[in-house]
């Protein structure tokens, strides 16, 4: 059986939270749970909690299917940590990486009623930042989402 969503923990000299899962399907209910946990932890208004939920979901979800091609013995990383008004997330696969400039617009009519093709692009309506970096070791989604006003 897989291990389920390892307990959140600090890393020595890191601000945060980190998890590490199987590329596992059925661990996405769990990372939803997370979501909620993390929002709690970091006092998240509740008018952000969706799309922080949804946010995650996705992300993780492209990781396991896209990036590590649903290998239970390759792990996907999150990490969450407040950073100003910003909470940041960062979802890391051990994938190739793919071309996000050659990705298809989701809303042309001729791409409207296909199955997948729609995660960055659902990515980049809740969230409001979202980069991609590509190392040898994998891909990371680098995304923030604005949790607290400008400090005055």
């Amino acid at each position: 059986m897989s291990p389920i969503v390892k307990k959140p923990k600090q890393v020595p000299g890191e601000k945060g939270i980190r998890v590490e899962i199987p590329s596992r399907l059925e661990e996405l209910s769990r990372v939803e749970k997370l979501a909620h946990k993390i929002a709690k932890t970091y006092c998240i208004p509740p008018d952000k909690l969706d799309n922080l939920a949804i946010a995650i979901t996705e992300a993780v979800g492209n990781a396991i299917v896209h990036g590590n091609h649903r290998d239970p013995e390759k792990t996907v990383g999150i990490h969450f940590w407040p950073d100003g008004v910003y909470l940041r997330i960062d979802v890391e696969d051990r994938g190739k990486g793919f071309d996000p400039d050659s990705l298809s617009d989701p809303l042309l009519p001729e791409n409207l009623m296909k199955e997948s093709g729609r995660g960055v692009f659902i990515l980049k309506s809740l969230m409001d930042d979202i980069r991609f970096s590509f190392t040898p070791n994998g891909t990371v989604v680098h995304m923030a989402l604005k949790v607290r006003d400008e400090a005055k």
